[in-house]
């Protein structure tokens, strides 16, 4: 076991508009295998960086923008239960989006497309890494530092390290199994699920689990 001080990272998004837009389910489908895979990450994974608690229903860009612009429930929901993380590879998430819109446009006699709306405007993003505060060797400065840290951070080692950077336990339980030796929450860090909440809930979440194991360690 190496003893290597936590190092929280928080990110800023800069943003990158792509030449590809769509009006309709059909161009959204042929737009979604057309773009870099750095665009599909943006408007899956990248969703929670931009948006609060109230405005996560729908989880992603693509199901967002159906719902509201296109009005188009079905295929709205059916987007929405599509969960990034549960996809090792970004072209896998890409065929799994892909296979949703074609399944639906299969079954409809016209395609469904903005009326009054706004077209779909594809964007990638690139995350500019920012260190944060003073490092943490235990896990109640770890604690500490997780309760006030940027929401930012929360969303770079829970989110970006496992899904675009390929750590696929995410910083904060890799750190605690293997500098502080607690495999068990280490675990249970990891098994957190990230999808249809809010970085703040996440970060609640690791809080609540870091304490039950301050507080068994002490007992």
């Amino acid at each position: 076991m190496t003893m290597e001080p936590f190092r929280f990272i928080g990110c800023v998004e800069l943003r990158q508009a792509l030449d590809h837009r769509a009006t309709d389910e059909r161009e959204l489908l042929d737009r979604l295998e057309d773009v870099p895979a750095g665009s599909i990450f943006y408007h899956t994974h990248g969703y929670f960086l931009r948006h609060r608690p109230i405005t996560t229903a729908y989880g992603n860009d693509f199901a967002s923008w159906v719902a509201s612009q296109v009005r188009d429930q079905v295929l709205a929901e059916r987007l929405a239960v599509i969960n990034p993380f549960e996809f090792a590879t970004l072209e896998d998430l890409r065929e799994e989006l892909m296979s949703s819109v074609h399944d639906h446009l299969i079954r409809l006699s016209t395609v469904p497309r903005v009326e009054f709306g706004e077209a779909f405007y594809f964007q990638q993003s690139h995350i500019v890494e920012v260190p944060l505060g003073p490092a943490a060797t235990t896990l109640a400065e770890f604690r500490d530092a997780l309760a006030a840290v940027d929401t930012s951070a929360i969303y770079f080692h829970m989110v970006e390290a496992r899904a675009r950077l390929g750590r696929r336990s995410g910083d904060f339980a890799e750190w605690i199994r293997n500098s502080l030796g607690l495999p068990a929450l280490a675990e249970r860090i990891e098994r957190i699920d990230a999808y249809m909440t809010s970085l703040e809930r996440v970060r609640a979440r690791v809080l609540a689990l870091v304490d039950s194991a301050l507080e068994g360690a002490a007992a």
